[in-house]
C-alpha cells in the first residue's frame, strides 16, 4: 500500500493540511507517499489574485481550523491584488524538487507552500526554488535546471492527468492505494488522528 497526496501549491486548504500530511508521513515511514500536483490555477484561471474575492475569508477559516500561518509578505500580495497564481509553474517546481530529492516529496511540497503563504514568494520564480533548495541542503543549481527543463512541463501535465484519472476534483485529497483498491483518507481538512483511524480500519480489513 502507498499514499497519494493530490494538492496544489497555490491552494490554501492544501497549505492548511501540511501539518497533517507531515504527521501522517512521519508516523508511517513504511508507506511511500506520492505527491501529485492537481492544477488549480491553469488556463483561464490564471488571472490576478484580486479576481478571487473569497481568498481572504477562506484563509481566515483555514487558519482558524488548522492553525496554518499566513505571513505578512503574503498578506501584502493579497492587498496589492495583481499577483497571478500559475499552478503549472508551481507543478514544474514540485516536479523539479521531486526529481532532485525523491525521498523528500512531503517535506519539500509543504516547504514550497510556506514559501508562498508565509514568505510571499512567487512559485514561478527560479529564485524561490534556489532558496528552498539551499535551505533543504539540496543542489540548488540542479533544482533550477530541472525547473527550467522541458521535462518539468511534461511532468506537470502528467501530474494533472494523474489527478484527473484518480477522480480527484478538489484539493487537498489524500488517498490510499493498495493494488487496485483506491480509498480516500481525507479531503479538504482532517487531523492526523482522523487519517490514522481511517488507515487503521483499512489495514484491519
Amino acid at each position: 500500500m502507498k499514499l497519494i497526496y493530490v494538492f496544489d501549491a497555490y491552494c490554501g486548504w492544501s497549505h492548511g493540511f501540511s501539518r497533517t500530511l507531515r504527521e501522517v508521513a512521519s508516523r508511517h515511514p513504511e508507506l511511500d507517499v506520492d505527491v501529485v500536483s492537481g492544477g488549480l490555477f491553469t488556463g483561464p484561471r490564471r488571472v490576478p489574485i484580486r479576481e478571487f474575492g473569497y481568498v481572504q475569508g477562506a484563509n481566515a477559516k483555514i487558519a482558524e481550523l488548522t492553525g496554518a500561518e499566513f505571513g505578512e509578505a503574503y498578506d501584502r500580495l493579497i492587498a496589492d491584488g495583481s499577483f497571478v497564481m500559475d499552478s503549472e509553474a508551481a507543478a514544474r517546481g514540485v516536479a523539479a524538487l521531486r526529481q532532485v530529492a525523491p525521498a523528500r516529496e512531503v517535506e519539500l511540497a509543504t516547504t514550497l507552500q510556506r514559501a508562498f503563504y508565509v514568505d510571499g514568494r512567487s512559485l514561478s520564480d527560479p529564485a524561490t526554488y534556489r532558496k528552498v533548495a539551499e535551505e533543504a541542503g539540496l543542489d540548488a543549481d540542479a533544482v533550477i535546471a530541472a525547473f527550467e527543463a522541458p521535462r518539468a512541463q511534461e511532468a506537470a501535465q502528467a501530474d494533472f492527468r494523474r489527478a484527473a484519472a484518480l477522480g480527484v476534483t478538489g484539493f487537498p485529497t489524500l488517498i490510499a492505494v493498495d493494488g487496485d483498491r483506491v480509498t480516500p483518507l481525507a479531503y479538504g481538512n482532517a487531523t492526523a488522528t482522523e487519517v490514522e483511524q481511517r488507515l487503521s480500519s483499512l489495514t484491519a480489513h
